[in-house]
């Protein structure tokens, strides 16, 4: 089974490109998902999480605005959070791939904006960088989200640019004006059948 890394900027078309790769039988791991799932069912990170930060749960559930109001404006105990945190994400995001390898999966893709600083690359045998121009971009994320584009433009310029994911990367997959998720889907296949095909 081949472990797939999946990044790039914001509304350069990574949920086609998963989609692609589920297609064929792929199984995909959304990092943020697995956090999300992991501020909820895992008591040893909660525990954590409370004995560093104090009260941040209201029963069961994270309070991300108390969380975020102590830990944006302190590096220190942003680095803190994430060291808690990249753990348990570390730990369930191999979990996920071992049963996704008992199942015979013939891939398994770890989506992850930060992938390439973070320890899940160690898990990855190839990275793609799903990659747009910045304008088609922005018409994206206005779109998808409703905001103005004045907001778009905040969104895109605060991520790193598509030239930085490429350099990154093993291979880039980029999508333009003239795809429709149809045509950038069928490429997106093609590349993961070549990737999974690789001995």
């Amino acid at each position: 089974m081949k472990v797939i890394g999946i990044t790039g900027p914001t509304g350069a078309g990574k949920t086609t490109a998963l989609n692609a790769l589920r297609d064929l039988g792929g199984c995909i791991i959304d990092a943020d998902a697995v956090y999300h799932d992991l501020t909820v069912s895992s008591a040893p990170m909660r525990e954590e999480l409370t004995a560093r930060f104090g009260e941040v749960y209201q029963g069961n559930v994270l309070d991300r605005k108390k969380l975020g109001s102590i830990v944006f404006q302190d590096p220190e105990a942003l680095a803190d959070l994430n060291a808690i945190t990249h753990k348990y994400v570390d730990q369930e995001t191999g979990r996920r791939i071992a049963q996704a390898r008992a199942e015979g999966r013939p891939a398994a893709a770890i989506d992850a904006i930060a992938l390439v600083d973070s320890s899940l690359s160690a898990y990855c045998d190839c990275t793609v960088a799903i990659t747009a121009p910045e304008e088609l971009r922005v018409k994206r994320i206005m779109a998808r989200e409703g905001i103005s584009e004045e907001y778009a433009r905040m969104r895109v310029a605060a991520q790193k640019p598509s030239a930085w994911f490429q350099a990154h990367c093993d291979y880039t997959l980029e999508s333009t004006e003239s795809d429709t998720v149809e045509s950038f889907s069928q490429r997106a296949q093609k590349l993961f059948r070549e990737i999974i095909k690789e001995n």
